[in-house]
């Protein structure tokens, strides 16, 4: 598990490399990254649900 000192490093060192004025776009592009991927995880948990469905038909 990440302890807070670790996040912070991390948060620091993406501050370094990407500069503050860039950092907003990045942390955005990162959280649409994360809900596209939490959306197709619900999207294939439909299909699966949907083909066992079908089975018990």
């Amino acid at each position: 598990m990440l302890s807070m000192s670790h996040i912070l490093l991390v948060l620091l060192i993406i501050l370094i490399v990407f500069g503050a004025g860039k950092l907003p776009q990045v942390m955005g592009d990162f959280a649409k990254g994360i809900k596209n991927f939490r959306d197709n995880l619900k999207e294939e948990d439909k299909k699966i649900e949907h083909k066992d469905q079908d089975k018990d038909k």
